[in-house]
């Protein structure tokens, strides 16, 4: 059942409370309906999130001559150094299967003539095993499990449910509060509540994420005394629509898995001089080498698929093709202007391999969780296997917590610290914490360029609200709480490794920062 507001629901004390509604939430939904009622919160409409954004595919070991062996150790070697093994290889172990349920559910992924499934190779993958979908994977997953999720009555949904945080009674997580369409501040009980807001790419000038990436769940998170890790590591994705006066728009690299090359003005493909592996090396290599490659020349780098034959380009790719074509491109046989632009978030929400965060209670799940999974850089497609996968499983954990009861001055506590108008202090605009991101906190960095940001963010971060049920103000509020958790974490971290480059300290240095970087409001508090 979904509701554009809360007038259709007539008790808000549920079983499991949800925040999202993206692959994570959704899969970890279907979990939890098998034992009680599930409230999910999204704070656009049903079908928004990064998820449906989702071009190139799923990452799983069912193709001939693949294991999940050889899943996790392309994963483990694109995480330079950082992944939690465990996680990995309950990741790759799992994935298979849980692909598998997808499919048996309906999902409808790329076949060959012949009935087999078409499986894709993407940067850093050894072996072709990225399911696809043409180019509208994602589209397709959320087509099939909301499918799945409309049609079970213990589910409701409400739309554009701004959460603003989360209620913590005698250190546990117990009830979110949120404003919903009409700008009343609701309270949603649960015995569990799960985090799957997805990522932050909003805090940058250009990104490949929807407006709706702003953070929210890590600065829910932390503000209610969880504990985040490696927020250092922001994957910015090479190839992103770089034309004036447009949006950008991601180039999926199942493009360059298909043969598609990076080319400079002059046709030259550099990518083979730069890195063994040439266009498809990881991420964060072919990132920082086409911002090299502009500064070098002074001009723009290209991607050309003029090696592939038109009919195959335009079947295979036909939104990316529609998106150029509306832009007055041919994606078949012109030359695409790109550029990087922040895609993913390797840090988030510190969890467990059951999703459980360091305050009882509370889970996270897909991009907004770290479970260590990605290390430093994440293995292409791995990301919506990641929210399948530990979605699935934070719901099986969050299954087995009991009720908990609340207290009244908790909840008025909380509802104290909500503002709805804000008109003492003047705001940084969005564009304003962008641009500061963009330029001290963005591919390349270096200590003076992080401290000026902290320094910046610290200075707008000390006439913020706790709370405000006023949507633009929240949107600052979470962006400026997670920018200065992304910052500072990139200021403690002396060395370059996988997506974090200081170009003060240019090399990975194992002896000193072979560790994850955390923090918390506690940590504040205790001056540590």
């Amino acid at each position: 059942m979904i509701f554009r507001n809360g007038d259709g629901v007539n008790n808000l004390d549920t079983d499991f409370l949800i925040v999202g509604s993206g692959i994570a939430a959704l899969r970890a939904a279907l979990e939890l309906a098998n034992v009680g009622t599930v409230l999910i919160l999204t704070k656009a409409n049903s079908m928004e999130g990064s998820t449906i954004y989702a071009q190139g595919g799923i990452a799983a070991a069912i193709g001939e001559g693949d294991s999940a062996e050889i899943h996790a150790a392309d994963t483990l070697a694109a995480g330079d150094g950082l992944c939690r093994e465990e996680a990995v290889h309950l990741l790759t172990n799992q994935g298979a299967s849980d692909v598998q349920e997808l499919i048996n559910w309906g999902a409808r992924f790329d076949r060959n003539e012949d009935g087999v499934l078409s499986l894709a190779q993407e940067g850093a993958h050894t072996m072709r095993r990225v399911l696809h979908a043409r180019d509208a994977t994602g589209r397709e997953i959320c087509r099939v499990l909301w499918q799945k999720v409309s049609g079970d009555e213990r589910i409701s949904v409400i739309e554009h449910a701004l959460v603003l945080d989360v209620v913590v009674d005698e250190g546990r997580c117990v009830a979110a509060r949120f404003a919903d369409e009409k700008g009343r501040v609701l309270t949603a009980h649960s015995s569990a509540t799960l985090l799957a807001t997805g990522g932050a790419g909003q805090l940058y000038r250009d990104t490949t994420n929807p407006p709706v990436a702003t953070g929210d769940g890590v600065a829910i998170a932390y503000r209610a005394g969880a504990r985040v890790i490696d927020l250092e590591f922001i994957q910015f994705h090479p190839t992103a629509l770089s034309l004036a006066g447009h949006p950008r728009f991601l180039l999926s690299e199942a493009l360059r898995g298909e043969g598609a090359k990076l080319i400079n003005e002059s046709g030259d493909a550099f990518m083979s001089s730069v890195d063994p592996a040439g266009d498809l090396a990881p991420r964060d290599r072919v990132a920082r080498a086409i911002t090299n490659e502009v500064k070098r020349t002074g001009s723009p780098v290209y991607l050309t698929l003029d090696a592939l034959p038109e009919e195959f380009v335009r079947k295979r790719f036909p939104l990316i093709a529609a998106a150029c074509q509306s832009v007055g491109l041919d994606l078949a046989r012109d030359r695409i202007p790109i550029g990087p632009a922040a895609h993913y978030v390797m840090g988030g929400v510190e969890t467990d391999l059951d999703g459980q965060t360091s305050l009882p209670g509370l889970f996270a799940a897909g991009e907004v969780a770290c479970t260590g999974v990605h290390g430093a850089n994440r293995l292409a497609s791995n990301s919506l296997l990641e929210g399948l996968v530990f979605g699935a499983l934070a719901g099986r954990a969050m299954a087995h917590v009991s009720r908990v009861s609340r207290t009244r001055s908790a909840l008025r506590h909380f509802e104290d610290n909500v503002q709805s108008v804000v008109g003492q202090a003047k705001f940084p605009t969005v564009k304003e914490v962008q641009d500061v991101m963009w330029r001290y906190v963005g591919l390349f960095r270096d200590r003076d360029g992080l401290g000026k940001a902290v320094s910046i963010l610290n200075r707008w971060a000390e006439v913020l609200p706790k709370n405000c049920s006023d949507e633009g103000t929240s949107r600052i509020i979470s962006l400026i709480t997670t920018g200065r958790l992304v910052a500072n974490a990139a200021l403690r971290r002396q060395e370059s490794r996988g997506a974090h480059y200081r170009s003060d300290f240019p090399s990975r240095n194992d002896i000193d920062w072979s560790r994850h970087i955390g923090e918390s409001r506690h940590d504040d508090l205790n001056g540590s």
